[in-house]
């Protein structure tokens, strides 16, 4: 008889809920031990990061520039243009809602939630390889180096290269960091409650989850008029034809786990078999905008939460970041917010400790409705997609005519 799996959510829930109660009722020394770990377990997430960049952004970037040429371009540019529209309304929504239930008064309660934390009993220096920077200057130079030699039939064997280290990176994900993260969830909220902050935090993030997920909810219905407005198809019909790829994206927690189902959505709502097979898959891959209303969401709130500058123009390049850092990162179980870590410092969050073990936890505990977010908005820019394919189509056909 085979055992069940614990998923990872009810796992993180585990480890939240074990970190409060030693938080609150271990001894010191316990607690410390629990820090220890966690912060050990940090210092090889910061290392990873730079690889993470190089392993998902260069593959991510030598696939797309190979493919349907003009058709590559334009749901590229689609898709990037929703991920960036998605994060900025993510950004309008969280500045107008959040100031209601996180004010100065609780910023000033919570002050810094790393003030009066357990420090480690001992630490290992390990100093990534790379920093951050180099890696993505290291991944853009290196992803567009190849597929512009993939593009006149050379660099192949770089190309194979860069995809098995990707695929090294993904086990290094799914086999070390995953499964390790409700210990180092549970030593953050330890720590957290040792220091008296928790629930402050956790009073404010609740609220802060009825938000985002109904406006992923809200974009899928932009996203969906708007596909209906170009195309003249009817958006509710689209969206009742969505609803098997959304659910069963809620289930898996997975984009590629989701492509067969989504496929078949794509069908029914009239694309074409062409662009469906091209589209989804590619879609799945590139477009985040499920992904990115999370992570800006949770970032403005813990920028209000400490008091500090969360502006458009603090904010905006942050998303604008976000939107290419992301691709492939679907790949991975936690890719998304993995992806993002090493760009919290351009906003005043570091990329390591408790502020990102927060970040981490939020994401992931609503990550399947982010997911089911991004995959459904997959066709809508699919059913654009091939109405611009039939309106080229038919403008060729009319020019050899």
């Amino acid at each position: 008889m085979s055992k069940k799996k614990i998923g990872l959510v009810p796992k993180l829930i585990i480890g939240i809920i074990a970190g409060i109660l030693i938080g609150s009722f271990a001894p010191e020394f316990l607690v410390k031990v629990l820090v220890t770990a966690s912060s050990l377990f940090s210092a090889f997430l910061k290392f990873v990061i730079p690889f993470i960049i190089i392993g998902f952004v260069t593959a991510g970037i030598a696939d797309l520039a190979t493919g349907a040429g003009k058709l590559l371009g334009v749901t590229t540019g689609i898709a990037y243009g929703s991920t960036i529209v998605a994060g900025t309304l993510a950004f309008i929504v969280a500045s107008l809602i959040f100031p209601s239930f996180i004010d100065p008064s609780v910023a000033s309660q919570i002050g810094d939630p790393e003030a009066g934390m357990l420090e480690p009993i001992f630490t290992i220096p390990l100093s990534p390889m790379v920093d951050v920077t180099a890696a993505i200057v290291f991944s853009f130079t290196m992803g567009l180096g190849i597929s512009a030699l993939r593009n006149n039939d050379k660099g192949e064997i770089l190309y194979n290269l860069f995809q098995e280290f990707q695929e090294i990176i993904t086990k290094v994900l799914s086999i070390i960091i995953i499964p390790l993260l409700p210990i180092y969830i549970a030593g953050t909220f330890a720590n957290i409650t040792y220091a008296g902050q928790v629930w402050n935090i956790l009073s404010i993030f609740w609220r802060v989850y009825l938000v985002v997920i109904p406006l992923h909810i809200v974009y899928l219905i932009i996203q969906f008029t708007t596909a209906g407005f170009v195309t003249g198809k009817n958006p509710l019909k689209m969206l009742k034809n969505q609803i098997p790829g959304y659910l069963t994206a809620v289930g898996t927690q997975s984009s590629a786990a989701t492509i067969p189902v989504n496929v078949e959505c794509a069908k029914n709502n009239g694309v074409s078999k062409e662009i469906r097979e091209f589209c989804v898959p590619l879609c799945a891959t590139i477009h985040l905008s499920g992904s990115i209303i999370s992570v800006t969401s949770f970032a403005v709130a813990v920028l209000m939460m400490n008091g500090m500058d969360h502006g458009f123009s603090t904010v905006f390049p942050f998303i604008l970041m976000l939107g290419i850092a992301m691709v492939a990162a679907p790949g991975a179980p936690g890719g998304a917010i993995m992806s993002a870590l090493p760009f919290l410092p351009m906003i005043g969050i570091p990329s390591d400790g408790g502020l990102a073990s927060l970040m981490i936890a939020l994401y992931l505990t609503q990550d399947s409705f982010g997911t089911a977010a991004n995959v459904s908005g997959d066709n809508a820019i699919a059913a654009v997609v091939d109405h611009l394919n039939k309106k080229w189509s038919k403008k060729a056909d009319n020019k050899v005519a």
